[in-house]
């Protein structure tokens, strides 16, 4: 059986990555941060559910010990925050030149890049074992430097910074057989995107999953957007 990992698996497009593979008869298996809170989760059949804060190292290298004999076929690397001080999307002065926020911001790149990296080594020797050989960051246009735009200093650098990083282990990756992408998954209406955003997660999750599965190795290293198109840097 062909299997997937997701963190961040309990709402938003984490939960519709999960519900459209365990749909198709993938094994999932549903990372976050409380399973005892993930009732949408739950509901879905088939899917094994682990605990894993992806900002805790100690948490990570857990989920990979009790894992240590599972093949992992394709790699999600889901979760992340917006802030680092709970604010909302474009509502959040502590990414506002001015009153910029030191902690906070370490928070959301502790979170969004520093994370998805050491998960995914965490992880090696789980998908060296596994059939797909592909890891998936979801990113986000708002970090691409060509079209940078004002505000959300932490959140678009936190997104540059993993592209960046991809990057650079996408060498090391290839010499290990195993491929890496990052997407952006759109504009989608969830607790980040907000109920006016241009996508449902169903539409999001179906075009990116159609994207995955005709990536091959000498796609590796790209910077997608949801439907397939190269983003610019």
């Amino acid at each position: 059986m062909t299997t997937v990992l997701i963190t961040g698996a309990n709402r938003g497009l984490g939960l519709e990555f999960a519900r459209q593979y365990a749909a198709d008869g993938w094994k999932v298996v549903g990372c976050c941060r409380d399973p005892d809170k993930a009732d949408a989760l739950k509901k879905i059949t088939g899917v094994q559910i682990e605990a894993l804060e992806t900002g805790d190292e100690k948490s990570i290298a857990a989920l990979a010990a009790k894992l240590k004999d599972t093949p992992i076929d394709l790699l999600i690397n889901n979760a992340g925050i917006y802030s680092g001080a709970n604010g909302t999307l474009g509502n959040d002065a502590s990414q506002t030149f001015g009153t910029i926020n030191g902690e906070a911001w370490d928070k959301v790149l502790r979170v969004n890049t520093i994370a998805p990296i050491l998960v995914t080594q965490a992880l090696l020797p789980n998908l060296q074992k596994g059939a797909g050989k592909k890891i998936v960051n979801i990113t986000s246009r708002m970090g691409s430097l060509t079209e940078m735009g004002a505000g959300s200093v932490a959140y678009r650098s936190s997104k540059t910074a993993l592209n960046g990083a991809m990057r650079v282990i996408m060498h090391d990756l290839q010499n290990m057989g195993l491929s890496i992408y990052n997407f952006h998954p759109g504009w989608v209406q969830t607790d980040m995107g907000g109920k006016g955003a241009h996508l449902t997660p169903e539409q999001s999750i179906t075009a990116m999953r159609a994207t995955i599965s005709k990536l091959t190795a000498k796609d590796s290293g790209h910077y997608l957007n949801y439907d397939g198109q190269i983003i610019p840097w």
